[in-house]
């Protein structure tokens, strides 16, 4: 099974505030398989299929008192695993997910700053637009 790995971004000066857990390699990762998606930052984690994710969309620049760390937005209840305030990408799902096993805090949207936005989001469009859904 072929997995395409999108680590996080580091080279922001923010991503120093953050414990190492959060932005090392294989904890901080979004992983694009035939199955579906992934996405963990240290004890985070976000799975779902390719049927859930309805959309992708690169945005950015952040503030960083909006994007550094794990973050849940009280507006929509998305949440963001964020290292870097210079771009990222915001995926949407059909049905919300959780961020832990067992939560039943689920989230509608998640936002990531990857090193690669946008190769992140012409994986996901080539995996939702080819009829996998």
């Amino acid at each position: 099974m072929h997995t395409e790995r999108f680590p996080f971004s580091v080279r922001s000066p923010w991503s120093r505030l953050l414990p190492a857990v959060f932005r090392d390699a294989p904890q901080a990762v979004v992983e694009c398989n035939e199955i579906g998606l992934s996405a963990s930052f240290g004890p985070f984690l976000i799975t779902t299929p390719w049927r859930n994710v309805r959309d992708v969309a690169v945005s950015g620049p952040y503030r960083w008192f909006r994007v550094i760390g794990p973050r849940l937005s009280l507006a929509d209840r998305g949440l963001t695993f964020g290292t870097s305030t210079d771009a990222g990408a915001c995926i949407r799902f059909h049905e919300p997910v959780a961020a832990l096993f067992g939560s039943r805090r689920v989230h509608p949207g998640l936002t990531v700053t990857v090193e690669d936005p946008h190769g992140l989001a012409a994986a996901i469009e080539a995996r939702i637009g080819d009829g996998d859904r």
